[in-house]
């Protein structure tokens, strides 16, 4: 009987989240759905805890937080989202962090279409551009930004050849279908081990557009939740995250 008390005694000291399992629900940006999914699961494995994803853009996901939306942390595409729900009350106080920088790229489906100084982004050779919403998007706003430096953007709406995504993801099955030829994307849809996975692509120079700054935070219903705290702390400080997120093509900051 010791014995059997002995060994249930270790398995809860080796397994201690087991009995205490919890789901949440995480609001993630669309430019960051696959490495949420791998680091997700990862957290799940080593915690027992499991997050639930929803993917969509950072502006939707503002208007239903400030609409009630049951979330219990927010992993932007942005800093400014966050900040202003922090400003609003609406955030765990002092739970805000940046967990990635993001990087534009544009990109193409079909082999040796994009050249390596974006050139094609001036030519004719392309029906359709695929672009973000950048009213929700923060990868929108960083695709006009790079339109408007090259003095592209009138000209493009003017003959109505840009397709808007309602998010990054979105954005990115249009230039993967083919419905546009060339989309402005988040590098890490793209990337994988640091190396484009298919297709054809130019990363925009950073001095082309602000810094996109992705900000985690914890919403103020989940702020005393251990479950929620464990996965921002393992989003920020595991090794194993970190290595997710760079194989992604994101920097940390």
């Amino acid at each position: 009987m010791r014995k059997m008390i002995l060994s249930a005694v270790v398995g809860l000291l080796m397994f201690p989240s087991v009995g205490w399992a919890a789901e949440f629900q995480v609001a993630v940006a669309a430019n960051f759905t696959e490495p949420s999914k791998v680091i997700a699961a990862e957290f799940e494995k080593e915690t027992g805890h499991k997050p639930i994803l929803s993917f969509g853009s950072t502006g939707s996901f503002y208007s239903q937080i400030k609409n009630g939306a049951p979330f219990a942390m927010l992993l932007a595409a942005d800093s400014n989202t966050p900040v202003k729900l922090e400003a609003e009350g609406d955030t765990k106080p002092l739970s805000r962090f940046t967990y990635a920088q993001g990087a534009l790229a544009l990109w193409s489906a079909q082999e040796g279409f994009v050249d390596d100084q974006g050139q094609v982004l001036k030519s004719d050779k392309y029906k359709y551009l695929a672009v973000a919403d950048p009213k929700l998007a923060p990868y929108g706003a960083a695709a006009y930004e790079l339109l408007k430096a090259w003095n592209l953007l009138s000209g493009l709406e003017t003959a109505k050849r840009i397709v808007t995504g309602n998010n990054i993801g979105q954005t990115f099955q249009f230039a993967e279908s083919g419905q546009a030829e060339l989309g402005l994307i988040a590098w890490s849809q793209v990337c994988r081990d640091g190396q484009l996975s298919r297709g054809s692509v130019w990363l925009v120079p950073a001095d082309l557009y602000s810094p996109i700054l992705q900000d985690a935070v914890i919403l103020k219903d989940a702020a005393n939740d251990e479950a929620v705290q464990a996965f921002a702390d393992y989003l920020k400080n595991s090794p194993k995250a970190r290595e997710i997120i760079l194989s992604f093509g994101y920097t940390l900051p």
